[in-house]
């Protein structure tokens, strides 16, 4: 079953909590009740990590899509498009988005839950911003407004600069992008050090390991697409070393 199914009313019997819980509540007539709603630790609890992690990803969408000030056709289709949702559940996927989208809350309060909820796992809010990326470059131009969204939404999350720099880095085809940007080193670090960040990397990014964490196999495909980078990345570096 894809794990856009069923994310609104399927939601219900989950323990919701902050802007999640208020948005998801407006859309199924209130019954969630506002007690509920209004506590911010609970959404996750019950749970499942890919259902969270996609209501996410439409949410932050709905919130980058805008932040250029106009909504693109490209945009739209993107979200549909590349995040695999199908026909038959477009309907739903579409009233969450537009939901979102028409909603006054800024994507800040989102971004705090977010956090929170993956605290303890940054590769996961690493992968969220990966995404928002893959979707801001549906119109072919990422704008400095998405940019900075993006950016701000990384540092809510408690992601450095470098590791920002890295997944925007990423995101180059490998002939263009800088090795050492995506393996967050420097130049004159020696090979050992920064293999053993490339080890890292490698395991923090892995499609398997993401997975486990809750990123839905419907957008794993990006992470295979950084996971591509880092190994670039530290193929350059070897030769770059060996010169």
């Amino acid at each position: 079953m894809s794990i856009w199914g069923s994310l609104i009313g399927g939601m219900v019997g989950f323990s919701l909590g902050g802007p999640f819980g208020m948005l998801l509540g407006s859309l199924i007539g209130g019954k969630i009740s506002r007690a509920r709603s209004g506590s911010t630790g609970n959404f996750g609890a019950f749970a499942q990590p890919q259902q969270i992690f996609a209501l996410s990803l439409i949410v932050l969408s709905a919130k980058l899509s805008k932040a250029d000030g106009q909504v693109s056709k490209e945009e739209l289709v993107a979200v549909r498009d590349k995040l695999k949702i199908p026909e038959n559940e477009i309907e739903q996927v579409g009233k969450i988005f537009n939901k979102a989208k028409q909603e006054s809350t800024g994507y800040e309060p989102y971004a705090h839950q977010i956090a929170q909820i993956y605290k303890n796992n940054p590769n996961v809010l690493e992968e969220v911003i990966n995404i928002l990326f893959y979707i801001a470059e549906a119109d072919g131009n990422v704008s400095q407004s998405e940019l900075d969204m993006m950016q701000n939404i990384a540092k809510i999350f408690g992601l450095n600069q470098t590791q920002f720099n890295s997944i925007k880095e990423s995101r180059k085809s490998s002939d263009k992008l800088n090795p050492y940007i995506v393996l967050e080193s420097k130049p004159e670090e020696d090979l050992q050090t920064i293999r053993k960040r490339y080890l890292q990397l490698s395991k923090e990014h892995h499609p398997d390991i993401l997975i486990s964490k809750g990123v839905p196999q419907e957008v794993i495909a990006e992470s295979k697409k950084k996971m591509r980078a880092v190994n670039s990345a530290w193929d350059q570096i070897q030769k770059l070393k060996a010169n």
